[in-house]
């Protein structure tokens, strides 16, 4: 259930609201919104709407949630979320591009992507700390020491950094030293991390399932918000299909579709998606013509000695083009890229 307060309530009249679904053993958090104010209340529907919320001052009406996804729905909150780390807007009137290597392989290599980034605009650095691979025998990534070189980036260049976490245990180290965190497609449905990262206290990148129907997406989101945390920042990355020539199939229909059914900011990671060098500026331009707010991107200083992931990873001279033909397509859906 929701309880939508007056445009004119005040903070007392919320805190009353609030208060009073916690008395009844109701889970609560209160939204602002731009327009006006509401409190979501998990619990039993019943005894909420016995309660008599609409005869409380500032209230205007008790509303139920239809949508199994509450928090995160638009029956919640009717404006666009925007996250906000330090310079970095998510989800407002800027696309956020997120560039870097697969994994931090060494300083060099990602003090290097970062100014290869910087300079072409990107304000936030991507970099895999812990690697999640198929195979035991792959680089499983640097884990602390790869953190620092990552914080020592930020440092440097005051990029915007994010980093898988694939446990809770790699989460408790990275918090201290990342700004974003990114849970990757495989734990989406990891419950006991999806909490772990609600509590946090830092943004967080969802991607999608490899075989995730949007509904299941939305409700791990829902895992992190209820937890407290509302900065949750939706990745789409493909999903898993018959077809061999791509390493996935992206749905770009998912874009505008989870962006009518959730507040929240959704962003594209073409690179996983395609798999294919050749395949990520098309997918990207396409992307944000369909109204992602924000694109993930590999990018490798030297692609060919890339420890993985470099056949789908950008060069340097092709993420500048990339950077380059973003701006006319943003610019025709509204958005700027710098």
């Amino acid at each position: 259930m929701v309880v939508v307060m007056l445009p004119q309530a005040s903070e007392e009249q919320i805190a009353e609201v609030d208060a009073k679904l916690i008395a009844m053993g109701c889970r609560t958090q209160v939204i602002h919104g731009v327009k006006r104010t509401v409190v979501a209340a998990m619990g039993d529907r019943r005894a909420v709407e016995a309660m008599g919320l609409e005869a409380m001052p500032g209230v205007e009406k008790v509303v139920p949630i239809m949508k199994p996804f509450k928090l995160a729905s638009r029956e919640v909150k009717e404006e666009n979320s925007v996250v906000s780390i330090k310079n970095v807007t998510i989800g407002g009137n800027e696309v956020a591009i997120v560039a870097g290597p697969c994994a931090v392989e060494g300083r060099e290599q990602l003090l290097e992507a970062a100014r290869i980034a910087k300079a072409a605009g990107a304000k936030l650095l991507r970099g895999g700390a812990f690697k999640p691979r198929t195979s035991p025998y792959s680089f499983q990534g640097m884990e602390e020491e790869g953190l620092k070189l990552l914080a020592e980036a930020a440092e440097t260049t005051g990029l915007v950094t994010v980093t898988e976490v694939i446990d809770e245990h790699s989460l408790e180290i990275a918090r201290d030293y990342v700004d974003i965190l990114q849970i990757g497609t495989r734990n989406m449905q990891n419950f006991r991390l999806l909490k772990a990262a609600g509590m946090s206290g830092k943004p967080i990148v969802l991607k999608r399932g490899l075989s995730a129907t949007i509904e299941e997406w939305l409700m791990a989101a829902e895992y992190i918000m209820s937890e407290g945390n509302k900065d949750v920042i939706l990745c789409e990355r493909g999903i898993r299909t018959f077809e061999t020539y791509t390493r996935n199939t992206l749905d770009l229909s998912a874009v505008p579709l989870v962006k009518g059914l959730s507040h929240l900011p959704v962003i594209v990671d073409p690179s996983h998606a395609t798999g294919k060098r050749e395949l990520v500026v098309p997918m990207s331009l396409a992307s944000v013509a369909a109204g992602a707010d924000g694109l993930l991107v590999e990018m490798h200083p030297d692609p060919s000695k890339a420890l993985c992931d470099g056949p789908q990873s950008l060069d340097p001279e092709l993420f500048g083009q990339l950077m380059a033909s973003l701006e006319p397509v943003a610019a025709a859906m509204g958005k700027t890229i710098h």
